[in-house]
């Protein structure tokens, strides 16, 4: 197995920045708490291709809701490597859990973002079964895999990254 990257928090104060946006009405002591619990993703077995991402909190989506996670993880991934996000497969296939942009990519140059190259996933009860879907604190809710790519002999890219969705063809 080629080993390719490595996972790290964000900063705290990163971290407590991203979760005010979204959850406006937490406090500081919980988004500390939050934050000393997130786990660093990991594989389940040996045989794992996918990395778990953990939620960093509790929540619940009825069927056509949605909800933008702040993972407090970034990683750090060597050139011509990407980190391909997926809902774990279990809940997808109980729930139809989805992420919204339907596979989440993290190029390697995310790391050096201003935003400290801060994983979010916004994810959608796609359930057409009524079924509500609940995730507890600590509970893995998507999984991420590195995969090799390459670029064309034409390719003349050299724009510097700064920033997440959308970021590249501004």
């Amino acid at each position: 197995m080629k080993r390719v990257a490595k996972f790290h928090k964000v900063s705290k104060e990163q971290f407590e920045s991203s979760f005010k946006s979204i959850f406006t009405k937490s406090n500081d002591s919980d988004i500390v708490s939050i934050y000393e619990a997130i786990k660093l993703p990991q594989r389940a077995t040996m045989g794992s291709a996918g990395y778990d991402f953990f939620s960093p909190c509790s929540f619940s989506l009825k069927p056509s809701e949605t909800i933008m996670l702040p993972t407090g993880i970034r990683a750090e991934i060597e050139e011509g490597w990407v980190l391909k996000l997926y809902p774990r497969s279990g809940l997808g296939f109980k729930f139809r859990l989805q992420l919204n942009n339907t596979v989440g990519i993290i190029d390697s140059d995310y790391f050096h973002s201003d935003n400290e190259g801060h994983i979010f996933a916004k994810i959608t009860n796609d359930s057409n079964e009524g079924k509500e879907v609940v995730v507890a604190d600590g509970t893995g809710f998507m999984q991420g895999i590195f995969v090799e790519y390459g670029i064309t002999f034409d390719d003349a890219a050299s724009d510097i990254r700064n920033g997440g969705f959308g970021s590249t063809t501004k």
